[in-house]
């Protein structure tokens, strides 16, 4: 069994940075990639970005490029993300996942991702 747990949410003001962990444990494997996305109150689940560990590719979506990046480290199956310039509308539990087997080069698909965790709340005021 793998488990990813994620730490560093918390309240931040508008304008703003906090940094998101997620680490990996249980059984060794080996992934392909890890994400995160989030989800706010009455909303799907979204994308905000993903690492591709071959090459070390970062994906973005629109709605952070600039303000987010992802880092990670592949032999530990750890990944983080740095959020800058943080607005209200961030707000929202944080979620990492893991994808375990090669695939399409699709990664704000959410059924692709073979782990999750729990998920981190981040919360922006105004």
């Amino acid at each position: 069994q793998v488990q990813l747990v994620e730490s560093g949410g918390g309240l931040v003001q508008a304008g703003g940075s906090l940094r998101l962990s997620c680490a990996a444990s249980g059984r060794t494997f080996s992934s392909y990639g890890m994400g995160w996305f989030r989800q706010a109150p009455g909303k799907e689940r979204e994308f905000v970005g993903a690492i591709r560990w071959s090459g070390g590719t970062t994906y973005y979506a629109d709605s952070v490029k600039g303000r987010f990046t992802i880092s990670g480290d592949n032999a530990k199956n750890t990944v983080y993300l740095q959020m800058n310039s943080l607005k209200p509308e961030d707000t929202a539990v944080y979620y990492c996942a893991a994808r375990e087997r090669p695939g399409p080069l699709a990664w704000a698909i959410i059924r692709l991702y073979d782990y999750w965790g729990q998920g981190t709340q981040v919360t922006v005021s105004s």
